[in-house]
């Protein structure tokens, strides 16, 4: 396998246009966009191992903005030789009123996608169990999750991968910090409860803007995530509000606050369990 430099120089070079990326726009505008969420991404991949071991990913496709731009963006990279993984798109329709069911399966087929098109209707347990004018993401996530861990294992993916992105990680922070009481975030790898699958997100160090500007530039069918219609009021929105006006008081703050998160100083923070202060003292020796 090649360098780290390697891999990041072969980003910058062109190479034919295929599938997902055949019709890109030739402006120098979306060339540099291109080569700045491969790159991103590429770095995420090295800076995380997410290769390590790893032969065959099961890519969820939502539909929306976000992961249609990691399928095109990881399609770039194993079509430049920079990730040699087998990718199986996968699209679980969770039965949402509404969802174009053609829309994803067809593009797919197009653009000569392997793939794999799940049913199963989800929406109804959720609006059975989540009493009416609540959300329902949580539960609906954790629906979404176990079908793709078993559909991962069935069709022999060591890992999934999603289209969490550089937004996603800073909102999920402030949440735990501001409504949990905690400090954690989505870490960009970690490993399944039952210890056989790897969860990856390779978008982590990339702008939310910029991939609704690859998905756009590229025109893939984008389907929206609120047809369930328990969107509004989410904290997360207030979270995104707060952290949209950061970035524009401050431009830069949201990358610093990136980086915060990857130099962390347990000996700087309150937890007992991550920093022995009971060892922090004054020897009778030096007090003499």
């Amino acid at each position: 396998m090649s360098s780290v430099q390697d891999q990041i120089e072969n980003i910058t070079r062109p190479v034919p246009q295929f599938g997902l990326l055949e019709n890109a726009p030739q402006t120098t505008q979306f060339n540099k966009l291109r080569k700045r969420v491969n790159r991103l991404t590429q770095q995420a991949i090295n800076d995380f191992a997410m290769l390590n071991e790893s032969k065959r990913w099961l890519v969820c496709l939502s539909g929306g903005k976000d992961s249609w731009a990691m399928l095109g963006i990881l399609m770039d990279l194993k079509q430049r030789g920079d990730l040699p993984v087998d990718i199986l798109a996968c699209n679980l329709d969770q039965g949402q009123p509404g969802f174009p069911a053609n829309t994803i399966p067809d593009f797919l087929k197009k653009s000569q996608i392997t793939h794999r098109i799940e049913y199963r209707d989800t929406y109804s347990v959720v609006t059975e169990k989540i009493p009416a004018g609540q959300t329902y993401c949580a539960l609906c996530s954790r629906l979404r999750r176990g079908n793709l861990y078993r559909i991962a294992r069935e069709e022999r993916c060591d890992a999934v991968v999603l289209g969490h992105h550089r937004e996603d990680i800073l909102e999920t922070f402030f949440l735990n910090l501001f409504h949990g009481g905690h400090l954690a975030t989505m870490p960009p790898k970690l490993l399944n409860d039952e210890g056989d699958l790897t969860v990856l997100r390779p978008l982590s160090y990339c702008a939310e803007d910029d991939l609704a500007r690859y998905s756009n530039a590229l025109k893939f069918p984008i389907i929206p995530c609120d047809l369930c219609g328990s969107q509004d009021g989410l904290q997360r929105n207030v979270i995104k509000q707060m952290l949209d006006k950061m970035e524009t008081e401050a431009p830069g703050r949201k990358e610093t606050m990136l980086r915060a998160l990857a130099h962390i100083k347990p000996g700087h923070m309150l937890d007992r369990d991550l920093f022995n202060f009971a060892a922090i003292g004054i020897t009778p020796d030096e007090l003499s």
